[in-house]
């Protein structure tokens, strides 16, 4: 009876320390589920990426932050395909970084509609960022929000780049001035 009662006690001790991450493969239960929903959000992330980026970045899961890190099994890098090497997301230019940010935005409301039943995430606002993509990488982020746009979802865009105002037909201008600032709705015909 003790026998049995001191095997039973070192198997409870053994789930108790894979589940806190303190035994292979030394990440707690708590983020190896949120690793699988950062797997699913890179999966739905990756699909909008490649056609900003026209095939050129993917996303991937990393283990980096080593065993029992704080970020063990959260971490993210980016496969180039021009290199075929897998760098850091933070080797990334402000451009590529907005393209991967949105991305990953958008990856997140395609998980949480998936787990929601049936909820539908149907606004979505971006504030700034187009100001450092290229002309190029600009065509394709808004090409990806106007695939959005025509599947339903409503698209608000805070901008302060000129060539935004050709793709987007209605808008509210704000204006500053010494008295305080001025809004007027501008597309509207």
């Amino acid at each position: 009876m003790l026998f049995r009662s001191r095997e039973r006690a070192q198997r409870l001790a053994a789930v108790a320390d894979r589940c806190t991450g303190r035994a292979a493969p030394y990440i707690s239960l708590q983020r190896w589920v949120l690793s699988a929903y950062l797997d699913e959000i890179c999966r739905h992330a990756n699909q909008r990426l490649d056609q900003m980026t026209a095939g050129r970045y993917q996303l991937q899961l990393s283990d980096e932050g080593g065993r029992g890190g704080r970020h063990a099994g959260l971490g993210l890098r980016v496969l180039d395909a021009y290199t075929g090497d897998a760098r850091e997301v933070n080797s990334l230019s402000g451009g590529e970084t907005f393209q991967a940010s949105l991305a990953l935005a958008l990856g997140v409301a395609d998980t949480v509609q998936a787990h929601a039943g049936g909820v539908q995430l149907e606004t979505l606002f971006i504030d700034e960022g187009f100001g450092s993509l290229d002309p190029d990488s600009l065509q394709l982020a808004m090409d990806e929000l106007d695939r959005l746009r025509a599947g339903g979802r409503l698209i608000g865009v805070i901008s302060h780049v000129a060539a935004l105002r050709e793709r987007i037909r209605v808008g509210i201008e704000v204006t500053g001035g010494a008295e305080g600032s001025t809004a007027r709705i501008s597309g509207l015909a």
